[in-house]
């Protein structure tokens, strides 16, 4: 079990730089705009919203490598572009050099939404899956705070502090590519390519007291057709789960949130530099109401979690909308807002990478995530590229009661549709869902 830990920490690393990179550009927003004077359009929709827009690429595309050359070497190729984007971000000459480096990070962050969660969850053993896919979003959010802080702390190196924030990045970037070469790849992805005696002497050496034959039979076992893709109607219930869940995830408002929040600190009548403090304590909420997720995923179910994040995005948007439209202190947003990051922590932050690695067949796995990603990042892009004209429009508190409605529809996702998936093989998993009516 060590082994795995081990493992699924250096896979999960991935989605640290992945939350690094998603908010260290919230620290440069004002800064680059000003720099290059864009218009609140060009801003949002190019120079903030372009490493997004990588990420649809990465995850429309990103199914191809990671079935094809396996979870471990896409897992690499990550790396790669990681290194790449932060060198390009933060030496960039112009906003377009800027947006096009941003864009290579997105790629990478796109593709390990399908490859990280893929390689751990078919490492796991199905008592511990939801804490080990879940420690991805764990070191997401670990990545969010870590860039926060950052941002706070280089934001006073003057007119250039912003370079600083972006390349800064690089480090772990490096370290995490380093430590992807030293890990084996997937047992299933190898036994679905044929290789079985090489996936048997992986299995034991990483879960040397698992039953190896039988998990090995009941791999072969599971019927695959070449053929079959998922819009395949036999995973058409698995289809919509997808869609609902990663749909819902971003239409909580997350990543405009992400994104925006100094700004909407400012909005709200705060100071640059308590902004910019309110922002760290955002990711240090996001942190701990994470953790307390993933050590609860295995227990009470993905299910359960998916209730406490959807009674808490709606009580604490609903709050922040009324805050803006009645201009209550502003002190009372910042709380708020720790109240809505707790609740998605807590809820769609943990569940939703485990829950969309686990509800298909090991051949279509990374075919499904790339679905459920491509759907999460084409709306990660599109809202937070409308929320500097959005709010100069109708204003932050229409933009917060739309988010809370959103999440009294995913209420009735979760509470109608979404089945419980916790302690459950991936394979028994993937032949129950496939005789539901969706």
């Amino acid at each position: 079990m060590n082994r795995i830990f081990y493992l699924s920490i250096v896979a999960a690393l991935a989605g640290f730089i992945f939350g690094f990179d998603t908010v260290v550009i919230s620290g440069a927003d004002k800064k680059l705009q000003s720099l290059w004077g864009s218009s609140d359009f060009y801003h949002g929709a190019v120079v903030m919203a372009m490493a997004l827009w990588g990420t649809v690429f990465g995850a429309l595309a990103g199914s191809y490598p990671t079935n094809k050359f396996g979870r471990k070497n896409t897992l690499l190729l990550i790396g790669i572009l990681y290194v790449v984007s932060a060198l390009g971000s933060a030496l960039a000459i112009s906003s377009e050099f800027f947006a096009f480096s941003r864009f290579i990070g997105g790629i990478g962050i796109g593709v390990s939404t399908i490859a990280a969660p893929a390689y751990i969850s078919e490492i796991s053993p199905s008592s511990k899956r939801g804490s080990l896919v879940g420690l991805y979003q764990f070191n997401i959010v670990f990545g969010i705070l870590i860039a926060f802080l950052s941002n706070y702390f280089l934001s006073n190196l003057g007119e250039n502090s912003w370079r600083w924030m972006m390349g800064v990045e690089f480090f772990p970037a490096i370290i995490y590519t380093v430590l992807v070469f030293n890990i084996p790849q997937s047992p299933r992805w190898l036994i679905q390519k044929g290789k079985t005696e090489l996936a048997k002497k992986i299995l034991n050496q990483i879960s040397p007291n698992e039953k190896i034959e039988e998990l090995i039979t009941e791999i072969k076992n599971e019927k695959v057709d070449n053929r079959e893709s998922i819009f395949h109607f036999k995973f058409r219930f698995s289809l919509l789960l997808t869609f609902f869940i990663a749909a819902f995830n971003q239409l909580s408002g997350i990543n405009a949130f992400l994104y925006y929040a100094p700004r909407i600190f400012e909005e709200a009548g705060l100071g640059e530099s308590t902004a910019l403090l309110s922002s760290v304590g955002i990711g240090l909420v996001n942190l701990i109401f994470t953790f307390i997720g993933i050590s609860l995923i295995d227990k009470l179910g993905r299910k359960q979690l998916m209730y406490f994040g959807s009674f808490g995005y709606i009580i604490s948007l609903s709050l922040v909308s009324i805050a803006f439209f009645f201009k209550l202190n502003p002190i009372l947003i910042p709380i708020f807002l720790f109240v809505f990051i707790a609740s998605h922590a807590i809820g769609q932050g943990t569940v939703i990478w485990v829950f969309i690695s686990e509800i298909y067949p090991n051949h279509l796995r990374s075919s499904g995530q790339s679905f459920g990603s491509s759907v999460h990042w084409v709306l990660a892009a599109l809202i937070p590229s409308m929320i500097p004209i959005l709010f100069s429009s109708i204003g932050a508190g229409f933009v917060f009661l739309f988010f809370s409605f959103m999440m009294i529809l995913q209420l009735i996702f979760v509470y109608y549709l979404m089945p419980e998936t916790k302690g459950i093989s991936l394979e028994e998993l993937s032949r129950t869902l496939a005789k539901k009516k969706s």
